[in-house]
């Protein structure tokens, strides 16, 4: 069974119906919509948050923290660094069906973050997501997989192209997540590959990694999520 959705005066009730206003209408939702819609006051939503500016800070830290929990366990499932890449790039695409809410919100928001102070935690838990990429790119360099390049540039431009995938990417579209997935791992993968025989395993929309990606990022209290049809 699935949770129990959250009494509307509850905190977590709060920043799922913030996340969603964010994600159709940008930061400049209000709280009177928030609370309008729940059936609460304003105050109530002051009382758990303070300000808007807080709020949305909540909602990228539990954001990117859940992407890190996410990214430990997929780097944990496969054994080598390649399959490891294929697995984070097929989520960071899955995200957009499978948590589209908080995906979109935080992909719409993601430059306001980068002016957090250096010290707050979302800049930090951002910090420590892009260095696990990082560290799984050197990986592969460093056992002969990937090719030679600037893990830091190359990191960045990965990170780059998944947080722009809101402004296109259409859930209900002509392509479905796995193979916009798939593409996204057959371009980056393609450029690091040494020997890039294995990349059909590693792009196929309909693959093993896929399969595992998707039971890890969709397990809640151990039945999974399913994805929309293609």
């Amino acid at each position: 069974m699935g949770k129990r959705a959250a009494e509307p005066g509850k905190s977590g009730a709060i920043l799922d119906t913030f996340t969603r206003h964010v994600a159709e209408k940008g930061y400049g939702t209000s709280f009177s919509g928030v609370a309008s819609e729940l059936g609460i006051s304003q105050g109530l939503i002051v009382h758990h948050y303070g300000t808007k500016a807080r709020l949305l800070e909540v909602l990228h830290a539990s954001y990117v923290q859940q992407r890190i929990d996410d990214a430990e366990r997929i780097i944990s499932e496969f054994p080598t660094p390649t399959e490891r890449m294929a697995g984070v790039l097929h989520a960071s695409i899955l995200y957009q069906v499978l948590d589209r809410n908080r995906t979109v919100a935080f992909q719409r928001e993601v430059a306001r973050f980068t002016r957090q102070d250096e010290t707050s935690e979302g800049r930090q838990l951002r910090r420590r997501y892009i260095g696990m990429m990082r560290s799984t790119l050197e990986s592969g360099i460093a056992s002969g997989e990937f090719r030679p390049v600037d893990g830091s540039i190359r990191t960045l431009l990965i990170f780059g192209a998944a947080q722009w995938a809101w402004t296109w990417f259409e859930p209900e579209g002509r392509r479905s997540a796995e193979q916009v997935g798939a593409e996204l791992v057959d371009f980056t993968l393609g450029s690091l590959l040494k020997d890039r025989s294995s990349l059909p395993f590693l792009s196929d929309p309909d693959g093993p990694i896929v399969a595992a990606v998707i039971k890890i990022i969709t397990a809640e209290e151990g039945t999974p999520k399913e994805l929309p049809d293609k």
